[in-house]
């Protein structure tokens, strides 16, 4: 049965930023993804990771 659109159970997002459809992947060492998923708030922690590592990693416009 699909969920009807505009629902008042319906889940709402509780980020600024949209989610992409398609999601970043990558193969980690053995082990880590059930590590990974231990610890709180791993998704958005992980999020803020990466844009960490993007502004670090960009070039400087000198």
């Amino acid at each position: 049965m699909p969920f009807q659109k505009n629902h008042k159970y319906r889940w709402e997002s509780n980020q600024d930023k949209t989610l992409d459809k398609t999601p970043i992947c990558f193969k980690g060492w053995e082990g880590q993804k059930e590590k990974l998923k231990a610890v709180p708030d791993w998704q958005e922690r992980l999020r803020d990771f990466v844009d960490r590592l993007i502004v670090e990693n960009l070039p400087k416009n000198d």
